[in-house]
């Protein structure tokens, strides 16, 4: 396993250094900044779950009758990743997904939940991706960047999949971004206060546990076939370009606000 993943890490490596070096994480001087950030970072986040359960709807039982899927120890993985994700506990002790964490802390800052929100109810009612983000607003980079996931999830290769969401979304917050926002919550009386938890706890789990758990996953889903492993370093590329991609409208978005003086995108 380590020759291929350490061989997926350095090709990644110039596109992972444009992320942790992306001027959007210092343009992020303030409050009104960080809206901005979030309403842009929350797709990210939302779809990063529906990545998770595509691979836990094709590597575990989740029909009825009910039958014993795969790998065993494939299905602990993912299963385990999945309890993590989707019902951890915040900061006052309650449980709730990942996202949901990132709603509450969008709300406690003031940033806009509006059109996620009507995104989500777009898609509930039937909509597709494509209709969904039109009819809410979302921006054009966040549609983009949830149409190459769906894009994955559709392509029925699970090597791929399992790559975009090992090398492609843990783990890419820089220590720097995360001191600022201590900062921020510390000059601000607590004001983003659930923000700054989100992101210590996903240091904590995305970072570190679920990290492990998801190499092992993708090396088995692999087998050892080097086509596979490339295709699978390839998803990895575009979804780190795809992130790139996001950072650079929401830095654009954040400029645009300076110039114009407003707190709106």
């Amino acid at each position: 396993m380590h020759l291929h993943i350490d061989n997926i890490r350095e090709e990644i490596t110039p596109l992972r250094q444009r992320i942790n070096e992306h001027p959007l994480y210092r343009s992020v001087a303030g409050i009104k900044e960080l809206r901005i950030f979030m309403q842009f970072h929350i797709y990210a986040v939302w779809d990063f779950m529906s990545l998770l359960k595509a691979l836990q709807i094709r590597l575990t039982g989740v029909s009825i009758p009910w039958f014993p899927v795969g790998d065993p120890h494939t299905r602990q993985l993912i299963n385990q990743i999945v309890a993590g994700e989707e019902a951890d506990t915040d900061e006052t002790g309650s449980i709730k997904s990942h996202f949901e964490m990132y709603l509450d802390a969008m709300q406690q800052c003031g940033a806009d939940t509006g059109p996620v929100l009507e995104f989500l109810r777009n898609l509930q009612q039937g909509e597709t991706l494509q209709a969904a983000c039109q009819a809410a607003g979302v921006p054009a980079a966040a549609r983009q960047f949830m149409e190459y996931t769906f894009q994955l999830i559709g392509n029925a290769r699970l090597h791929e999949t399992a790559a975009a969401f090992t090398f492609g979304r843990e783990d890419l917050i820089p220590g720097m971004f995360i001191s600022m926002v201590r900062d921020l919550n510390s000059a601000g009386n607590g004001s983003i206060s659930k923000f700054h938890y989100y992101l210590e706890r996903h240091i904590e789990v995305d970072g570190d546990e679920h990290s492990h758990l998801a190499l092992a996953m993708t090396e088995k889903l692999c087998h050892g076939d080097p086509q596979h492993w490339q295709e699978a370093s390839a998803a990895a590329k575009q979804s780190l370009v795809m992130r790139i991609a996001l950072w650079d409208a929401a830095l654009t978005a954040i400029e645009l606000n300076r110039i114009r003086g407003t707190d709106t995108q």
